[in-house]
């Protein structure tokens, strides 16, 4: 028996359904879906609705379908279909018996607009889509009416069949809804629910060219499917009339009939949630592809390093609302990092390295120093580091002339080496330009592990890999993709490509203790002090290539409170 905890309602769609669960209303049941459209890669957006979807049948002891909404044949490949699957299961959600299409359902769907012209409530309309547009009014101003609205049934039946058998070209007659042009709902205005498209869809082929549109095909495929619960985003919310007046018209007596209940979208700081624009970045080559890492798709925020229960705990923090606002970027990031804290091991790395020469050591030793994994899990264990007589640190880890409070190395300086030991800083050796190119230094034989023996305190301590052991990397250091927190907030006569950031990815030469040697793509780490990285798939044979899936602190943040 489930917990009292476990289905108290959430939100005001839980409790919607719970009402209908007290009432009996549909036999008691649950059955949800999750309907996107194959015309592009899903974004995190997406990932809040199918976490609810699916979250709410299991919950109540449902089911939710998987269905494509495929009806517009132009904008939809199988490549969207497999990769929407490929995403939903990433998630940790499997759907009800199989994947749905509305596809499957052009049969009855055709039926059913047959069924509404005897009805009298369709008629074939020869105006253009341009036409069209121009007489359907304004919000306050009624739209005027076709000349062809008053066709008898008897002609609209012979119209409608003849477009079906492909005897009329492309967007010479549409099929629309008698409803009414006066309604003070746009979309209640005789809306258009086929029209004539000659192109090859990725399932039926040719077998059609008239296709339903997405308003007419939804709510029935819902209703085929017998849906209980149609959970739609907000801007769906004034074509509820519609999808309620078809139902009016076709449902039977005793079938389940769905509910349409809308839910706040997700609007992310410092991205765009619109596919048609994300397909822009990609056509355009802005971006490496749908999975690029600094896309807000899901494929790309998986192969950026992020985990699906990061994503699956985000989408519960910001919870469902009736209104829409915008979520900052920073609550998704401190999502990830949290999840990736707990689950990364501990290894170091340099990315922008300085050589470091330790002269008191010898030139053939090498020590092993034990090294947590994760100093938060003790559980996770320890490795073996490798140590010899020269080293990389990073770059800004030394300064000649240091500030105060700059507690790293420096001239004259003792700092730790991480688990390893102590050194001094005795001279600084320069390139021809005058740049600094080698340090060299004296360790304290005495402080093995990095402690010292006479228990003198020192304040800086600086990760570091072995030169002679460490594993050569290419490390693309990923940031946000949009400088501003409105991306479309631009000047006059640009648009959102003009706040693309310009240091959205920089790609740099590392080098990586050797405990990552054997890493697989997908495989994660924190780069102590740098961030949290995984193993990109484009890693092969004798070539290691890291994502920074995010920083170990939010960069933007710091640099907000300078401005």
């Amino acid at each position: 028996m489930e917990s009292e905890e476990k289905i108290k309602p959430q939100n005001f769609i839980e409790e919607i359904i719970e009402e209908d669960l007290k009432s009996g209303k549909n036999d008691a049941a649950v059955h949800t879906r999750f309907p996107p459209e194959p015309n592009g890669y899903l974004h995190i957006g997406h990932a809040k609705s199918i976490c609810l979807n699916f979250g709410l049948a299991a919950k109540y002891g449902g089911r939710c379908n998987l269905r494509f909404d495929d009806t517009n044949p132009e904008k939809e490949e199988v490549e969207y279909v497999d990769s929407i699957m490929e995403d939903v299961r990433w998630l940790g959600f499997q759907w009800h018996d199989r994947p749905y299409y509305a596809s499957d359902y052009f049969g009855a769907i055709y039926d059913w607009a047959v069924l509404l012209i005897k009805k009298d409530l369709a008629y074939v309309c020869d105006m253009s889509a341009e036409e069209i547009g121009a007489t359907r009014g304004t919000p306050t101003e009624p739209g005027k009416t076709s000349p062809w609205r008053d066709r008898p049934a008897d002609e609209n039946l012979d119209l409608f069949a003849r477009m079906k058998k492909g005897e009329f070209p492309d967007g010479a007659k549409v099929l629309r809804a008698k409803i009414g042009m006066d309604s003070p709902n746009m979309h209640m205005r005789d809306p258009v629910l086929y029209r004539i498209k000659r192109a090859e869809h990725h399932r039926t082929g040719n077998d059609w060219c008239i296709y339903p549109m997405y308003d007419f095909a939804h709510g029935q495929s819902d209703y085929i499917e017998g849906i209980t619960h149609s959970i739609c985003t907000l801007e769906f919310e004034v074509h509820r009339p519609l999808y309620d007046w078809f139902l009016d018209h076709i449902a039977e007596e005793g079938r389940v009939r769905p509910r349409q209940i809308e839910f706040a979208r997700l609007n992310l700081s410092y991205t765009v949630m619109s596919k048609r624009l994300l397909l822009r970045l990609v056509k355009e080559g802005r971006v490496s592809g749908w999975d690029d890492p600094r896309m807000p798709t899901i494929s790309g925020l998986r192969r950026r390093g992020c985990t699906s229960e990061s994503i699956r705990a985000f989408a519960a923090i910001i919870g469902v609302a009736k209104r829409d606002t915008v979520v900052d970027m920073a609550l998704l990031e401190h999502c990830i990092r949290e999840d990736l804290n707990k689950r990364s091991p501990r290894v170091m790395g340099v990315l922008n390295p300085l050589k470091l020469v330790i002269e008191n050591y010898p030139e053939d030793r090498v020590d092993g120093f034990e090294i947590a994994n994760n100093q938060e899990d003790p559980s996770a264990g320890s490795r073996r580091v490798p140590f010899s007589r020269v080293v990389y640190i990073e770059r800004e880890d030394f300064m000649e002339e240091p500030p105060k409070g700059f507690f790293r190395l420096a001239p004259g300086r003792e700092v730790r080496l991480r688990g390893a030991c102590l050194i001094t800083c005795t001279g600084v050796e320069k390139n021809e330009l005058g740049g600094i190119s080698e340090l060299r230094c004296t360790w304290d034989p005495a402080s093995i592990g990095g402690t010292a023996s006479d228990g003198r305190k020192v304040k800086g301590t600086l990760h570091w890999v072995s030169a002679a052991h460490a594993v050569k990397a290419e490390v693309r250091l990923y940031d946000r993709l949009f400088t501003k927190e409105d991306p479309y907030e631009t000047e006059e006569g640009k648009d959102f490509t003009a706040n693309m950031n310009p240091d959205s990815l920089k790609v740099v030469t590392g080098f990586i203790e050797p405990h990552v040697a054997s890493s697989r793509p997908g495989d994660r780490f924190q780069f102590e002090r740098l961030g949290y990285f995984c193993v990109d798939p484009d890693s092969a044979a004798g070539r290691l290539v890291f994502n920074r899936t995010i920083t170990l602190k939010d960069s933007w943040a710091r640099e907000a409170k300078k401005g």
